[in-house]
């Protein structure tokens, strides 16, 4: 028996030396960026240009497991905080800070940049972020209190589960008191595994290994080089003849991943779900859609795998706010979907109660509605766009498309010009406090469209203080379906993407419910043995 048990241990140690020795330090990761950075600020962003680029500079209290592709509670791992705990009540979350922490500029990390970082979050701060997209998320914070110089606890009003999730979120990076926000913005100073070389606007960004990185070990990359290259098929054609390690994350389409893999079949490509759906923004204050027969006739004729065949060669997947299962985790079941308007398995059933709902507004074969569709000179909007506008026709609208340029786009997104929009939302997390407080909040600064129902966010608290995970699984369902059926920012389809990189390339895992939040790379290392 004593023998079994030596060489099954010996087994398992050759195991893990054969693991170990297989991590080689050393190369360049070669990215191409698909478009310029606004700026290097992650907290002041809100796309994945700015975090995939500048979450290696940075830690967080707590992350999310790269290592495990779906973000839960379960995979959240101790970063900065070397561990936390609640009070009874659920309304203070205690951590103890890692010592020996330095920032690049080699100042020490403290409490005292826990405590700004907050400052910031919750525009307390006498120096404000110039936009705090994530100030929604953080409206239950109190305030933030550190007894020490390692020691810091998060006072809420009210308790809520989803904090520890929120604080893993790569949006969520701590920012060092001592360091301006201007500089920040253009050369941020960080404690993560990688420094910053360069950021050179419209070109490259260059990161360099942190030789003083408190991780032993990390990262096993010399350095990181994402080279801006505007033109999407450029870029594959450049990673397909090798002169890219990795393609940006999640930024290779259904119909490109099948040309990736036919010209080389040797390179590594993973599609995935990435909490990303392309929906439309209704302004309800002005003609048509004040009129609520309008809004309930436009779901009605939705025909959301139309749109997935349409558009992304039959990928994706149907759901409401939240991303549907298996690889999300709070989306609405289909049975309950199906009860929901637009969503039923009788198309044409719906499109007749629609042209119902149109006549009595005063519409017909005759009279149709004029209306110009919203949207961005690129294929993700404008081909969604394009068939919106042929599905509209069947309920007596007259559709055309409104194209701009994306240096346009957001102006008169925020001055809401238009009437109808195509959007496409990436969800930063996969839980409902993110989703309710950052895009249906009537005073949050990522909700686009002004959507605006008091009675309806009265129950966001609700569900939001539930610590009973199925009973705050129900809540949150009711609350999705009263946002559909009240035509919120309607989903068409949920998107599927893929990221490709080369065989040599090792240690990246593709994150299944996020396309933020999985970017440290400090676990990736190049073998081209």
């Amino acid at each position: 028996m004593r023998t079994r048990l030596l060489i099954g241990s010996l087994a398992l140690l050759l195991g893990w030396c054969d693991i170990a020795l297989a991590q080689r330090s050393g190369g360049v990761l070669r990215i191409f960026h698909r478009d310029n950075p606004t700026s290097a600020s992650i907290l002041e962003e809100t796309n994945a240009s700015t975090v995939v680029a500048f979450m290696p500079l940075f830690n967080n209290l707590v992350m999310f497991d790269p290592a495990v592709a779906q973000n839960s509670e379960e995979a959240i791992v101790p970063d900065l905080a070397e561990s936390w705990a609640w009070n009874d009540d659920k309304t203070e979350l205690s951590f103890k800070l890692r010592r020996g922490v330095k920032w690049h500029d080699g100042m020490p990390f403290t409490s005292s940049d826990v405590e700004c970082t907050f400052n910031l979050l919750t525009n307390r701060a006498r120096n404000r972020l110039r936009t705090n997209p994530r100030g929604s998320w953080f409206g239950n914070v109190n305030f933030v209190r550190a007894p020490t110089d390692f020691d810091v606890t998060i006072h809420l009003n009210r308790p809520q589960p989803s904090l520890l999730a929120m604080l893993a979120s790569g949006f969520i990076p701590i920012y060092p008191c001592h360091v301006p926000l201007a500089q920040m913005r253009v050369k941020p100073v960080g404690t993560g595994p990688f420094k910053l070389d360069a950021f050179n606007q419209f070109d490259r960004i260059r990161l360099a290994r942190n030789p003083d990185y408190w991780k032993t070990g990390r990262p096993y990359l010399d350095g990181i080089e994402f080279s801006v290259v505007a033109s999407r098929s450029t870029a594959l054609l450049s990673f397909v003849a090798g002169r890219y390690d990795m393609t940006f994350p999640s930024d290779v389409s259904m119909s490109q991943l099948r040309d990736v893999r036919r010209q080389s079949p040797r390179v590594m490509c993973e599609a995935t779900a990435m909490n990303n759906n392309t929906n439309l923004m209704l302004n309800r204050e002005v003609p048509p859609f004040d009129n609520p027969d309008i809004r309930r006739a436009l779901l009605l004729t939705l025909d959301r795998q139309a749109f997935m065949d349409s558009v992304a060669d039959g990928s994706g997947a149907v759901g409401g706010h939240l991303q549907p299962a298996p690889e999300g985790r709070w989306g609405l079941p289909a049975e309950m979907l199906a009860n929901l308007p637009g969503y039923g398995a009788d198309l044409e059933k719906s499109r007749t109660e629609a042209r119902e709902l149109m006549r009595k507004a005063g519409y017909g074969p005759e009279k149709p509605l004029p209306l110009k569709i919203f949207t961005r000179a690129v294929s993700l909007y404008r081909s969604p766009a394009a068939v919106l506008a042929t599905q509209l026709q069947e309920i007596y609208f007259d559709p055309s498309l409104d194209v701009v340029e994306t240096v346009h786009w957001f102006t008169r997104l925020q001055r809401r010009d238009y009437a109808l929009a195509i959007e496409t939302t990436g969800n930063a997390l996969d839980d409902p406090d993110q989703v309710f407080y950052e895009t249906f909040a009537c005073r949050s600064e990522r909700n686009y469209n002004r959507y605006c129902n008091p009675e309806i966010e009265r129950l966001f608290e609700a569900q939001s203080s539930e610590l009973d995970v199925e009973k705050r699984r129900r809540l949150v369902w009711d609350l999705e379906a009263r946002l559909l059926a009240d035509s919120a920012r309607p989903p068409l389809m949920w998107n599927r993407a893929a990221t490709c990189w080369q065989p040599y390339v090792q240690g990246f895992v593709p994150q299944t419910n996020s396309s933020y939040n999985g970017f440290r790379f400090e676990e990736v290392w190049i073998d081209r043995r």
